[in-house]
């Protein structure tokens, strides 16, 4: 059986034949289009903690005055190895994540936008000089790395959410200690394989596979200076709460509960269309899904039919089939939840338009499978609207005007992304400026900035002052310093000092 170890000081740490070794020491990965174990997974306790720190740490000196031009090179080495590469780490993603291939790929290439982004990374890094501010006095500001960075990603994106984080880091001179889920792991391997090929020096780049204790230790580490995390908002809240009590800095993004307002003038099918990519696509499982569709006045009826309509064709299959659509679920455990959810509503007074629950894939019914299901006239006190679902699911709401529908959005405690359908400027305008979340779409169901903007959403979507990728990604993972000097001039000093050349014999 295949093993996954972690990856510290530029090599795979763990003997990969301990594989039998105690418990808790490893852990199964598992293919949710089968339900098969397919890996296992080293899990890291103290010791791998203190030894992928310490190499990291070790290798901070080094990289950290190692010149901008030099690690500039190596990151575009590496996105032309990630290029090549690319096909490869789809294949992991939909093999450990369960997402069709070229969601996967669309995945490499948000991933690989952030690396493009941190190529370009001199003209952010540089710094400002005023001269002359007082008598031959001047003033600089200059930003400098951290030191190191661990950062914490989630299962539903294994290679996206760490590119979104460590080359922006290790560009800044930082060096990185990465813990992705370990329902995933192997993307973040070829990552780190990939990274050492391009030239990133030993320790520069390290992976921890782990659990809650080996996150734990992370954040009270002494030697880490900041973190940087993607997850639930209960674990989020912990992350920002526990590292930021003993002085690192944080960044740590939480669950969602995007909603979508239609308004009666905009374009039904269009906004049918994208409700669907936006609510089915990757299974739901992701943070800038649409899970929630605001019907305003006459558009309701009409946009649940067109809705239903489209849904019910999605090709539902193993990732590794070309004509799949979408796939299964991360875990049985996480596909029960979610049919959970549909079940509620139900008892919530929900009309269950679509309902995904009984759904398999013949011949692969141990799979983590859920077909789409859509909710329609979905109260604000049921379950399945005040939670996030993660799932294939997406709920309805109605709205008489735009002002209750606006309330509607804005009563929610989750604030990371919201879009509006709508032909008339004026609404989209309107809703731009009132509107509680971090990202908006006007006729844009999932508005992620691309990589030269920032990330990250309102409320409790979001713990802490800076976003990720783009410029605040620059603050993030450095620190200003501002420098005032004095020089005496030359011809004043007491010595006199000759500037002319030698005198010739």
């Amino acid at each position: 059986m295949k093993t996954v170890p972690h990856w510290i000081g530029g090599k795979p740490f763990g003997d990969p034949a301990d594989a039998s070794g105690g418990p808790g020491t490893w852990a199964p990965v598992t293919d949710p289009a089968t339900g098969e174990v397919t890996a296992r997974v080293a899990m890291a306790g103290p010791e791998e903690v203190d030894a992928a720190v310490a190499a990291a740490k070790a290798a901070y000196t080094g990289w950290r005055t190692s010149s901008l031009a030099q690690r500039i090179a190596i990151l575009f080495r590496y996105r032309e190895l990630l290029n090549a590469r690319r096909d490869d780490l789809a294949a992991l993603i939909t093999a450990e994540q369960g997402k069709v291939h070229a969601d996967a790929l669309g995945e490499v290439a948000r991933g690989l936008e952030i690396v493009e982004l941190a190529c370009g990374l001199g003209m952010s890094l540089k710094g400002e000089t005023s001269t002359e501010v007082s008598s031959r006095v001047d003033v600089s500001s200059v930003r400098q790395p951290l030191g190191v960075i661990v950062g914490i990603s989630p299962f539903n994106f294994p290679a996206m959410i760490g590119m979104w984080m460590f080359p922006m880091a290790i560009a800044c001179g930082n060096t990185f200690v990465h813990k992705p889920s370990s329902k995933a792991p192997s993307a973040s391997m070829l990552l780190a394989e990939l990274a050492a090929e391009a030239g990133v020096p030993d320790g520069v780049l390290n992976i921890l596979h782990g659990d809650e204790a080996a996150v734990n230790a992370l954040l009270d580490h002494p030697d880490v200076a900041a973190v940087s995390f993607v997850g639930s908002t209960p674990v989020a809240r912990h992350v920002y709460t526990r590292a930021s009590a003993t002085g690192k800095r944080v960044q740590a993004l939480g669950e969602a509960k995007n909603h979508m307002l239609v308004l009666p003038d905009a374009d039904l099918d269009a906004a049918a269309e994208a409700a669907v990519t936006a609510a089915y696509g990757s299974a739901g499982q992701r943070c800038m899904a649409v899970s929630v569709v605001v019907a305003v006045g006459s558009a309701g009826d009409a946009l649940v039919s067109r809705i239903a309509e489209r849904a019910t064709k999605i090709r539902i299959g193993p990732g590794d089939d070309p004509t799949s659509e979408m796939g299964p679920l991360i875990t049985q455990a996480h596909r029960d939840q979610v049919a959970e959810y549909v079940a509620g509503a139900a008892a919530q007074g929900a009309d269950v338009v679509l309902d995904g629950r009984d759904f398999t894939v013949e011949g692969l019914e141990n799979g983590y499978w859920m077909g789409v299901s859509l909710l329609d006239k979905v109260g604000t006190d049921s379950d399945a609207y005040r939670n996030e679902i993660f799932g294939p699911v997406l709920c309805v709401l109605r709205a008489q005007t735009y002002e209750e529908a606006i309330r509607m959005i804005n009563g929610s405690p989750y604030g990371n992304a919201a879009s509006i359908f709508t032909r008339d400027g004026g609404a989209a305008r309107r809703f731009q400026l009132e509107v509680e979340a971090g990202m908006v779409g006007v006729n844009v169901p999932m508005p992620v900035p691309v990589g030269f903007h920032s990330f990250g959403g309102w409320k409790d979507s979001a713990f802490g002052d800076h976003r990720m990728y783009g410029s605040e990604a620059v603050h993030f993972y450095t620190r200003g310093k501002v420098i005032t000097t004095r020089w005496p001039d030359p011809a004043e000093t007491p010595a006199g000092v000759d500037l002319g050349f030698p005198a010739s014999r």
